[in-house]
C-alpha cells in the first residue's frame, strides 16, 4: 500500500497508508457528471404549485348573461383571462427524484477521490479535536497544515469525531465545510478545492468503495 503524510494536532509529521485504489487508477469523468447530475436533481423539492382555474375559490356563479349586455361572453369569474383567476398550464407538484445504482454510486465516489488525491489536493491529520468550540483554533490548524483559506476545504471526519465542538470551529469558516466520510458525496469532493481527511475518515472512506 503506498503512503501519505499524516499531520498531528502538535504540529509534529508520521505516515499512513493509503488504499491504492485512492491514488492509482483512471477516472471515469462520465460517471461523475451522472453522480453530480443525480445529486443536484434529487435537491430539488418539486413543491412548486399555483393553482388551476377550477382550485381558485369562488362561485360558479355567470358574470352576467349570455346575451344581450353587449359584452363579451363569460362562464365564470375563475376563467385565465380574469385578474385573480386560475392559471392555465401552471407548474404543479412533481417528483425530479434520479438515483443511481449502488455501483455507478461507488465508482462515481471512487472516481471524485482519485481526482483530488491525483492532484496532491488531499491532506490527511491523526485527528481532530476541540475541548470548546473555537473558530481561532481551527483556522489556526488550517494554517499550519499549509491550506489556503481563499480555496474551498472539505474537511472529512469519521462518525465518532463528529461532535459539536468539532462542528461549530469549522463552521465560521468561510469556504470551509465539514462531512461525514460514511455519507460524503461524489459532488461535495468535486466542488472543493483540498480535502482535510482524518485517519479515521480514511478508514470508512476506505470501507465503502471496497
Amino acid at each position: 500500500m503506498p503512503k501519505a503524510k499524516l499531520f498531528q494536532l502538535d504540529g509534529k509529521e508520521s505516515s499512513i497508508e493509503v488504499s491504492k485504489a485512492f491514488s492509482d487508477g483512471k477516472i471515469n469523468h462520465d460517471l461523475l457528471y451522472r453522480a453530480v447530475q443525480s445529486y443536484l436533481i434529487n435537491q430539488r423539492q418539486g413543491t412548486r404549485a399555483v393553482k388551476s382555474r377550477g382550485q381558485v375559490a369562488g362561485s360558479g356563479k355567470k358574470p352576467w348573461p349570455q346575451k344581450h349586455t353587449g359584452r363579451a361572453r363569460h362562464g365564470s369569474f375563475q376563467s385565465p383571462i380574469w385578474t385573480g383567476g386560475g392559471i392555465t398550464h401552471g407548474p404543479q407538484p412533481a417528483n425530479f427524484e434520479f438515483n443511481l445504482p449502488k455501483k455507478m454510486k461507488k465508482h462515481a465516489l471512487l472516481s471524485a477521490i482519485r481526482a483530488r488525491f491525483q492532484e496532491e489536493r488531499v491532506t490527511f491529520i491523526d485527528k481532530l479535536e476541540f475541548e470548546r468550540p473555537k473558530t481561532k483554533e481551527a483556522a489556526a490548524l488550517l494554517e499550519r497544515l499549509g491550506l489556503p483559506q481563499e480555496e474551498k476545504i472539505l474537511v472529512l471526519v469519521s462518525k465518532s469525531e463528529n461532535e459539536l465542538p468539532v462542528r461549530k470551529s469549522f463552521s465560521n469558516l468561510p469556504r470551509v465545510n465539514l462531512a461525514l466520510a460514511i455519507a460524503v458525496s461524489p459532488y461535495e469532493i468535486i466542488y472543493h478545492d483540498r480535502l482535510l481527511v482524518t485517519s479515521g475518515a480514511l478508514e470508512e472512506l476506505t470501507a465503502r468503495v471496497n
